[in-house]
């Protein structure tokens, strides 16, 4: 996410088997302010792992990582026109929106969007989420199938409200928002791989303030992805919603 979400902690180290990238595994720990571990991470550590697929994120009992070329199905010309954030997000008369995806995460959204022919900056704050982003964007540069959604992913690692205050002309065409939905009393509710991400940031600490950025970016547009029966950001109504049964996209023209 952006500046949206209170950091709950960081890795407990970082792990490199024999066919990872050593030299990455060693510019992540000094990044992160950890060490390089050997062996496996024990049990009930939060850990990030290099092998020679990548970089994961391994936790409970399960490990997980960005994969844009997992996406293929959703991704689709004639699936696309399909998905509720790409019909939210177009901007009448502007054949590539530039979107700004505030809170980009694991960059899921940010790389549907891409895939419909929109241009992309995401922000990510937390590091280790960043690092996932990142590494999850090289691997789909470097894949036929992802890489024309990919060259219009551009990645920043910082604070998404610092940029969007101070933001330059020409302004973005779209603001995308999803602050992460608060946490479900019913955990088994929560898929598997959020349960990771919850435990390295919280939901949105300050709506108000996240929402006033993107006000201030002065996009044509603001995107706001909430629970289907949530309540809107902030308390502010949108100018409409497109609702679907797992989500709801707040529009604010």
């Amino acid at each position: 996410m952006g500046k949206t979400g209170e950091t709950r902690g960081q890795v407990d180290g970082i792990w490199c088997a024999p066919e990872g990238d050593a030299r990455r595994a060693g510019r992540l720990a000094r990044a992160l302010g950890c060490s390089v571990q050997e062996g496996a991470p024990a049990d009930g550590a939060l850990a990030l792992v290099f092998d020679a697929d990548g970089l994961w994120l391994f936790g409970d009992g399960m490990r997980m990582r960005g994969d844009f070329a997992a996406m293929a199905k959703r991704t689709r010309p004639a699936n696309l026109s399909h998905e509720l954030l790409v019909r939210a997000a177009k901007v009448k008369g502007v054949a590539a929106p530039h979107v700004v995806d505030a809170t980009a995460g694991m960059g899921e959204d940010a790389f549907l969007l891409a895939a419909a022919g929109f241009r992309v900056t995401l922000f990510e704050r937390d590091p280790v989420i960043a690092a996932l982003l990142s590494d999850a964007l090289d691997r789909a540069v470097a894949d036929e199938r992802t890489a024309n959604a990919a060259a219009r992913m551009t990645f920043v690692e910082g604070d998404s409200i610092e940029a969007l205050v101070h933001w330059e002309a020409p302004a973005p065409d779209v603001v995308l928002l999803d602050p992460m939905f608060p946490e479900r009393r019913k955990s088994a509710a929560v898929k598997k791989k959020f349960q990771l991400i919850h435990r390295l940031e919280r939901p949105c600490a300050d709506e108000a303030e996240l929402l006033a950025a993107a006000r201030a970016a002065l996009p044509r547009k603001i995107v706001v992805k909430r629970p289907p029966k949530g309540p809107h950001l902030a308390g502010a109504a949108p100018s409409y919603s497109l609702q679907g049964k797992a989500v709801r996209y707040d529009c604010y023209v």
